[in-house]
Parts: C-alpha cells; sequence; structure tokens
C-alpha cells in the first residue's frame, strides 16, 4: 500500500511539474504561447486514420500572452486582443515549437500571425 502511495504521490508531483513547466514560461512582447488541438485519428465510426492522411490541425487554445509589442511613439505596452483560455485559428506553417516536456504540442507565434479568435 506504501508503495502504491509512493508512485501516486511521484506522478501527482511529475503532472504539477509540468504544469509549472507552463506557467513559468511568460511569452515577450506581442508572443502568444498556443497548445495545439491534436488531430482525429479516429472517425465517428471507428476507422482509424493512418498518420499521413491526418490534416494538420490548424486551432490552438491560448495558454500565455506576453503584456504586449510596445507603441511606436509613446513607447508603452499596447495589450494583446487574446485571452489565455480562448481559442484561436493558426496558419499553417510558422510559429515556433516550445517543448515543455510533456506530451502536449506547443507553439510560441506573434499576435500578428494568428489568423482569428474562435468563438
Amino acid at each position: 500500500l506504501r508503495l502504491f502511495a509512493t508512485a501516486r504521490s511521484k506522478a501527482f508531483h511529475c503532472q504539477n511539474r509540468k504544469m509549472s513547466a507552463v506557467k513559468r514560461l511568460l511569452p515577450l512582447l506581442d508572443r502568444v504561447l498556443i497548445q495545439r488541438a491534436e488531430a482525429l485519428t479516429k472517425t465517428k465510426g471507428g476507422i482509424v486514420i493512418p498518420e499521413k492522411a491526418q490534416s494538420k490541425v490548424l486551432e490552438g487554445t491560448v495558454v500565455a500572452v506576453g503584456p504586449g509589442a510596445r507603441h511606436a511613439q509613446t513607447g508603452e505596452h499596447v495589450p494583446l486582443s487574446v485571452k489565455v483560455g480562448e481559442k484561436v485559428l493558426l496558419p499553417e506553417y510558422g510559429g515556433t515549437k516550445v517543448d515543455l516536456g510533456d506530451s502536449k504540442e506547443y507553439h510560441l507565434f506573434r499576435e500578428a500571425d494568428i489568423l482569428a479568435k474562435m468563438e
């Protein structure tokens, strides 16, 4: 029983460490950290889609945002138009892949590269 509790505790701490890695990463200026949505691997009928046939997912969820870009004349930060938790439409190419030690796919984009917010 004690061995099970220790293994469970280690898994909990490992999961907390991964969550805190996302919280510790603060994008600079007008950059936005986005977790890409996962591609569908099965159809509604249960047919497995081969990896080569899966289309690239162009949606994601905002995980963290920077303080905003500086205004050219005043030097003040202009706040970003996207907020944490919002779903966004992404370009097919671009962004910088970020490995935070978990199985999720994260990318850093400039706010101007994000195509749209999704409701």
